[in-house]
């Protein structure tokens, strides 16, 4: 009997211990499954999802109402000469090839000046009223191309205009903190005079020059200084006009790498088309470079355009609308505090829109990728580039 009892002890006990694994792996797995169900971030939240409410549209003000006082100049490097005639005529009106190559479309009724499709090229297309302009990239903390090859191109495309970096203060463009960037800028700048003494050099443009992101290039520029115990040799001042929103996590442009805040200006999705903001921000630029010694300075807008879909309120009709009164005021806007002496006191030089051909923010597309036809959109610049 004693043996017998101590077989029935040790069966039970087997059965129970099995009984407590087949459950421990049961629920090990069940919650394995429900960790690989959780949303992926969207890389390019620039667009809110169709589910969120669009609010109303931030109230500006009138760019009438804005006044200017003067500020000491503080002493900066002089800048380099720049041909007087280098931004007469259609030689500002540029756009963005997203997809590309430009010489897949009929673009001659869009008589551009320039354009630019964020990359460095050795032998780029280029007319003989149509320059590139070479961007070089920063987005995996190094140069890319590297310097090597930036001295290469820029030995054989002299007198080039260089942007060094694209949208350096958004996390899902190139996404480089002030003092990277700064480094960098200085790397990419020795690279590229060493191949062209006369390359034209400007500073990445950042998606929109708000408040939060003054901040970011402040950072940058002091940066420099104590990296390199000078002032930054900056020959283009070049920004991104856009309207979008500053929110950590939100939709938007988000908030610029080393800056710690969590939201900057909360503009809503009507913004995108809002040409008061559009204007104040190119006028707080000015102003903010004019504050800085930076006033005799070119000035561009090396993009811009409404990137919200149609059915968010955008249909052709507004977007040209936006693309009309945008260049008329490129054209015309000037101020004898702010303006850019050489260029009879004009806030913006050059201007690109965006895009030519992209089809995942294709409101303001000027041919459709697949047909390779000009737009609604692009018929209606192409009417406007023949009267003016």
């Amino acid at each position: 009997m004693g043996k017998s009892k101590w077989v029935i002890f040790a069966s039970v006990f087997c059965i129970v211990i099995g009984l407590f694994l087949v459950g421990l792996d049961f629920w090990g797995n069940s919650h394995a499954s429900r960790a690989i169900v959780y949303p992926t971030k969207v890389s390019e939240p620039i667009v809110p999802t169709r589910t969120r409410t669009l609010e109303a549209p931030t109230v500006i003000p009138s760019i009438t109402s804005i006044t200017f006082t003067p500020t000491p100049i503080l002493p900066t490097r002089t800048p380099q000469p720049i041909d007087s005639t280098l931004y007469q005529g259609r030689t500002r009106w540029g756009v963005g090839v997203a997809l590309g190559p430009i010489t897949r479309y009929n673009v001659a009724p869009l008589r551009l000046g320039w354009y630019l499709d964020w990359k460095t090229l050795l032998d780029p297309f280029q007319s003989a009223n149509t320059d590139y302009a070479q961007v070089v990239r920063l987005k995996t903390g190094t140069l890319d191309p590297d310097a090597d090859t930036l001295t290469k191109i820029a030995r054989r495309n002299p007198g080039s205009l260089w942007l060094i970096g694209n949208e350096p203060d958004v996390k899902w463009q190139d996404n480089v903190e002030p003092t990277a960037y700064a480094r960098l800028y200085h790397q990419a700048y020795q690279a590229i005079r060493l191949g062209d003494p006369t390359a034209q050099m400007a500073i990445g443009g950042v998606a929109q020059p708000s408040p939060l992101r003054l901040r970011y290039l402040e950072q940058v520029l002091e940066s420099y200084r104590q990296q390199f115990h000078a002032e930054m040799p900056i020959d283009v001042w070049n920004i991104h006009n856009f309207i979008l929103r500053e929110e950590r996590g939100s939709w938007g442009v988000d908030i610029p790498p080393g800056i710690t805040d969590n939201q900057g200006l909360l503009y809503e999705v009507d913004d995108s088309g809002n040409l008061e903001a559009f204007k104040k921000q190119i006028v707080d630029f000015r102003r903010w470079m004019a504050e800085r010694g930076y006033r005799h300075y070119p000035l561009i807008v090396s993009e811009y355009g409404i990137p919200m879909p149609e059915d968010y309120g955008f249909p052709q009709e507004r977007v040209t609308d936006f693309l009309y009164n945008t260049f008329k005021f490129f054209l015309t806007a000037q101020d004898s505090f702010l303006g850019y002496p050489a260029d009879d006191n004009r806030l913006v030089q050059r201007w690109c829109w965006y895009s030519l051909d992209d089809t995942n923010y294709a409101t303001g597309r000027l041919f459709d990728l697949a047909t390779r036809q000009i737009t609604a959109t692009g018929t209606a610049w192409a009417d406007y580039a023949s009267q003016h």
